[in-house]
């Protein structure tokens, strides 16, 4: 494919979100049609049982039921394994995902684990997920039909997101570093291929430049420069190995007019060229 391959919400439905149940058969094969793909919007997987594995970014994520899981925006992932799974799968629109939300599931600059549920987080879980299915599937044409919807889906995204803030103890990341973390991270996913210096963010942010790499230090042991050249490469490495685009092409679509200061950067970061990782990455 010449192109990494984008599935828009707005594609498959008007109601700004879709809602099904997946069952043991059909989980495996429903990811297989799927293939190598982004989305751009959220998905929430709620598994009852089973065990599967997706790859999210070049991570290898393993899930065991009863789990919750979810897939931001932008991140390419496939299904690699399914085992006996049954579940739930929920594309929520960006816009319906309130940023105070937002903030708990992008909270981790590093990619995202599930969170196993007790019987009880299951089981409330559940309940909400199924009559949000049941309304779903509903008259359209009801009184109130898409405010309760997302009504019901701003429920499910509550409760998602309030069990990862225990699961992470986020209460006590809630201070001035994390703070500053989030909004750089924010701003990073929108404006690395212009943007590339650790001074433009702290400018932005409106803080010094050591504060910053301070900031980023505490929170996540890395500093400023790292998550940039991080940022960059992980949407390289998504091109080589996913789409057909020439390393002279994927170099602009990451900010660099000179290609082969580019590769250059790749290598010294990747230990090898971008040609060598596509060539060993595909075989």
């Amino acid at each position: 494919m010449k192109h990494i391959p984008i599935h828009r919400l707005k594609d498959k439905t008007s109601a700004g979100m879709e809602i099904r149940c997946t069952y043991e058969d059909d989980t495996a094969k429903q990811g297989k049609q799927l293939g190598i793909h982004r989305d751009d919007h959220y998905v929430f997987f709620l598994i009852e049982k089973g065990d599967g594995s997706l790859m999210v970014d070049f991570n290898e994520v393993s899930i065991f039921g009863p789990a919750l899981y979810y897939i931001l925006p932008g991140q390419v992932h496939h299904v690699l394994a399914s085992y006996n799974v049954n579940g739930w799968f929920i594309a929520a629109d960006t816009m319906l995902v309130p940023a105070h939300y937002r903030e708990v599931f992008e909270n981790q600059i590093a990619i995202q684990q599930p969170y196993a549920l007790s019987e009880e987080q299951y089981q409330q879980l559940l309940a909400t997920t199924k009559l949000l299915h049941q309304h779903f599937n509903s008259d359209p044409e009801q009184p109130f039909y898409i405010q309760l919807l997302h009504s019901l889906l701003n429920s499910f995204i509550g409760l998602a997101a309030a069990g990862y803030c225990r699961a992470s103890e986020a209460a006590n990341t809630a201070t001035r570093p994390y703070q500053i973390t989030q909004q750089f991270k924010k701003l990073l996913k929108q404006h690395f291929v212009k943007h590339k210096s650790p001074s433009w963010y702290a400018g932005q942010l409106m803080i010094s430049e050591s504060y910053l790499n301070e900031a980023l230090k505490k929170t996540s042991g890395s500093p400023v420069s790292y998550w940039i050249t991080n940022e960059v490469l992980l949407e390289a490495r998504r091109l080589l190995y996913y789409s057909e685009l020439n390393v002279k092409e994927i170099a602009h679509a990451v900010g660099y007019e000179d290609h082969t200061y580019f590769s250059r950067i790749f290598k010294q970061n990747a230990g090898k060229t971008p040609l060598a990782f596509r060539q060993d990455y595909r075989k």
